[in-house]
């Protein structure tokens, strides 16, 4: 697990670029949609939907935005699409695991974006099911530090299910078994705590160690399928040590 929150500190780190706002926000406003299409429109009754408006306003996507977009996925409005869940596999260079969650209306589009971004980054596609026992489905929360230390998180959580809190950098990733999650956040807003985000991930059991190159070629791949219009998540198995960390960081 530590491999993996390295990765999540460094990946979290290049996210954060203004200029893919707006495709940020189009994947959180599909999230919205899919979400209120399978559970309903009432976010008290929709934990999934609840989590995805949540995550949409940490972001700064308009109110307007998120209402009409539960609006379009419960039907109380036209204009929803039919989006469809497909999961894809395939490896970076140097054998790393890759694991692409797609929302897209055009299978044949997904399939075809997500082997060119592979391919042009020396990547390639995987056999359904080569990949993805490498990975469990975990629920992840996230939470501003805010001058609490990690036990104070534990705390609070430790009864509702939590597994493990790790410091990230500026917050605590807190992962759960993924039918946790919700106790695990609802235990957080009970003790007065604001959390970032709740999603479900799929987290690496195995992983792989790289060094500086490797690192890049990974994160080149990983910004090349991200770019999809399709690809709502990438998940990874590369292992960074502190020591490429470091070097990632002097080149940024």
């Amino acid at each position: 697990m530590s491999g993996h929150s390295k990765w999540a500190t460094t990946k979290h780190k290049k996210a954060a670029i203004d200029a893919k706002r707006g495709k940020l926000f189009a994947k959180l406003i599909k999230n919205i949609e899919v979400a209120a299409r399978t559970g309903g429109g009432d976010p008290a009754g929709n934990p999934t939907l609840y989590d995805a408006i949540q995550k949409a306003k940490k972001t700064s996507v308009p109110n307007d935005n998120i209402e009409r977009a539960v609006k379009r996925g419960s039907g109380a409005e036209a204009g929803g699409a039919d989006w469809q869940a497909l999961t894809y596999e395939g490896y970076a260079p140097g054998g790393v695991a890759l694991l692409i969650e797609c929302l897209t209306d055009n299978k044949n589009r997904a399939v075809m974006e997500v082997r060119t971004a592979l391919t042009r980054n020396g990547g390639t596609m995987a056999d359904s099911g080569s990949v993805s026992y490498l990975f469990n489905r975990k629920g992840v929360v996230l939470v501003a530090k805010e001058g609490r230390s990690e036990d104070d998180i534990l705390e609070v959580v430790l009864d509702s299910g939590a597994e493990e809190v790790t410091d990230i950098g500026e917050s605590y990733e807190i992962v759960s078994e993924a039918g946790d999650m919700v106790a695990v956040r609802t235990a957080l807003v009970d003790a007065g705590i604001d959390y970032d985000s709740a999603d479900q991930q799929f987290l690496p059991s195995v992983e792989v160690p790289l060094d500086l190159e490797g690192a890049k070629k990974m994160f080149r791949v990983i910004e090349a399928l991200e770019d999809c219009d399709d690809v709502q998540n990438v998940y990874a198995n590369g292992d960074i040590s502190d020591e490429v960390l470091a070097q990632l960081d002097e080149e940024d």
